[in-house]
């Protein structure tokens, strides 16, 4: 199947680096509109389709955060990626929190900024897996979708930023049995760097919380190795 295209939405308030960024992008392939300041750009969101979104943020009128959580008011699903003048762990917590499936800190290359977007494109907008893939799994009384990125329990429902499905994912193809930390890392951040270890750390912490509803399911730390996700199941497909 024909991979969809990407209409990007860039709000970067830089003028020189919102229009190399445009023009880069749009060379690749991207049909991408630039907004100079956060109001200007959920506007824009609001009144156009895209289906990514790359953040600067610090921005006028409106910050990147902002913009962000307005947009998952609307979207839970769309791609968010930060751009960031410098990898403040408060910043890099705060984006992810409010559910940013990236983050990028300037100054950056374009090839990397390429291979990010793929990536969540593929995460997020991925052709239907094929039979041998499970996507559907039970972990105690909770069941998760990942087709769907739902995870529910009862009649409550949590829905999942794509890097969350893709990393509780992980854990349930493994359950009971250590996902090592590098493995995660360079297949879901593309790269085991200090920073993006810190990033992961905060969706396992947000993993767990999501999970702590059912006394009989463990997210734990196993340290030097990575993550074992326990839980008693009734595994069915």
């Amino acid at each position: 199947m024909e991979k969809p295209s990407i209409k990007i939405l860039l709000a970067e308030d830089d003028p020189n680096l919102g229009t190399i960024l445009k023009a880069y992008l749009e060379a690749k392939g991207f049909p991408t509109t630039l907004c100079v300041n956060g109001e200007d750009a959920y506007n824009t969101y609001l009144r156009e389709s895209f289906n990514f979104c790359i953040l600067d943020v610090m921005m006028p009128v409106k910050d990147g955060f902002t913009v962000a959580r307005d947009i998952r008011k609307v979207d839970k699903k769309i791609p968010i990626l930060f751009l960031t003048a410098k990898a403040m762990q408060e910043d890099i917590i705060e984006g992810l929190t409010i559910g940013a499936d990236d983050y990028l800190t300037k100054p950056f290359s374009m090839e990397e900024l390429l291979l990010r977007i793929n990536a969540i494109f593929r995460r997020t907008y991925s052709d239907k897996p094929g039979d041998s893939e499970k996507t559907f799994f039970h972990i105690g009384e909770y069941t998760f979708d990942y087709s769907r990125q739902i995870l529910k329990i009862g009649d409550q429902e949590q829905k999942l930023t794509s890097k969350e499905a893709q990393l509780l994912k992980m854990l349930c193809d493994r359950t009971n049995e250590v996902l090592d930390r590098s493995e995660a890392l360079n297949k879901i951040w593309l790269d085991d760097n200090y920073f993006n270890a810190r990033s992961m750390d905060v969706y396992i912490a947000k993993l767990r919380k999501y999970l702590k509803d059912d006394p009989g399911v463990e997210l734990l730390n196993v340290h030097g190795r990575g993550f074992k996700l326990l839980a008693n199941n009734e595994d069915s497909e």
